[in-house]
Formats: structure tokens, C-alpha cells, sequence
């Protein structure tokens, strides 16, 4: 994996845009911190091929969609936590997002504030399942006991979050994934 730290989301953005040539198919999965980046706007008043993933209504649509998704020239996401020595930790209720982390579009954008940076593996699952799964479930208004505890219960409720763990610690594909830390709070 690469890794850029940035000051400001403005230097991120714009060094992010240097990267990726116009007309590029680019897809996202659900992330606060793409879209409070500026990332998201900036993409959206470029030149580029947007799959937006909120455009699909039917089942049948979102299935080509994300096939669309998968084959992209770019994907951005953020990651729940990271450690300090560079392992993105991540936990996903259908498993989308992390199944184009590991494997499908051509290059992954992970953006990443500072207060997602953990020391352990065992810490950044911590701060995954008690403050960005809650304030997850609270923002997609979903029926699950963090909903309404602000703590991980472990659940199985239909409606939970948490289905998929995944632990990168590298890419196979040297470039393929680019982690770009930002000196600012972004997302959950």
C-alpha cells in the first residue's frame, strides 16, 4: 500500500485529483469522510464517469451496479480504523465495500482523518464496534441494540452492521491501494 499525509482535505483533494485522469470510471461505498473531504463534490464538478450507488432502486439495478462498481477505474472508501503502522481495519454489513478493498477496481483511495488511528489491531476493533458501528446505526436509522446503547452488544439483529471483519495489512497488487491520512477529524 501507499501512504500520503496531508494538513488540510483541500491539499488532499487536490493531490488526489492529480492522480486520477479524467474521464476515469470512479465508484464509492457509504463513507462520512469521502463526502465531508470534499472529495465526493470534487469528483462530482470533474470530469468523470460517477457510479453512483445511490442511483440504483431495484435489486436487479443495484446487482448492475455494483458490477459496474467492481470494475471501476477507481474506488474511495474510507477505513473504520487504521493502526499506526499502516493495518486498515474495516467492518461492513453486505460486505460491498470490502469485497472492491480486496479485490476489483482498478486502484482504491482509502481516506483517512486522524481520529481513526489506533495503536493495536484489538484497539482499532474496539473503537470500530463501540464508535463508528453505533454512530453508523444511528445515521442509517437501524434497529439494533448499539442503536439505542451507543455499545456493541454483539448482536445478530436482521438490521446489524457487522457482518464482515477484514484486516488488511498489505496489498498483493504493489499501488493498487493508496491510504491518504488527513490532520483533521473525518467520519465516524
Amino acid at each position: 500500500m501507499e501512504g500520503y499525509y496531508f494538513e488540510s482535505c483541500e491539499e488532499m483533494v487536490q493531490k488526489i485529483l492529480s492522480m486520477l485522469p479524467e474521464n476515469s470510471s470512479v465508484a464509492w461505498g457509504g463513507s462520512e469522510s469521502f463526502t465531508e473531504s470534499g472529495m465526493l463534490a470534487a469528483l462530482q464538478n470533474g470530469n468523470y464517469q460517477l457510479i453512483d450507488r445511490a442511483a440504483a432502486v431495484t435489486a436487479e439495478e443495484k446487482r448492475k451496479l455494483y458490477s459496474r462498481t467492481v470494475m471501476a477505474d477507481a474506488y474511495f472508501m474510507s477505513s473504520n480504523a487504521i493502526t499506526y503502522d499502516g493495518i486498515l481495519l474495516n467492518i461492513d454489513g453486505s460486505g460491498n465495500r470490502l469485497a472492491c478493498l480486496m479485490h476489483g477496481p482498478k486502484e482504491v483511495f482509502v481516506i483517512v482523518g486522524m481520529n481513526k488511528f489506533t495503536k493495536t489491531v484489538e484497539a482499532g476493533i474496539e473503537r470500530i464496534r463501540n464508535l463508528a458501528s453505533p454512530a453508523n446505526v444511528q445515521r442509517l436509522n437501524r434497529k439494533t441494540p448499539c442503536h439505542e446503547t451507543g455499545l456493541c452488544a454483539d448482536c445478530f439483529s436482521p438490521d446489524c452492521i457487522c457482518s464482515h471483519l477484514v484486516v488488511t495489512r498489505r496489498s498483493l497488487l504493489p499501488g493498487r491501494i493508496k491510504v491518504f491520512m488527513v490532520a483533521e477529524n473525518l467520519g465516524y
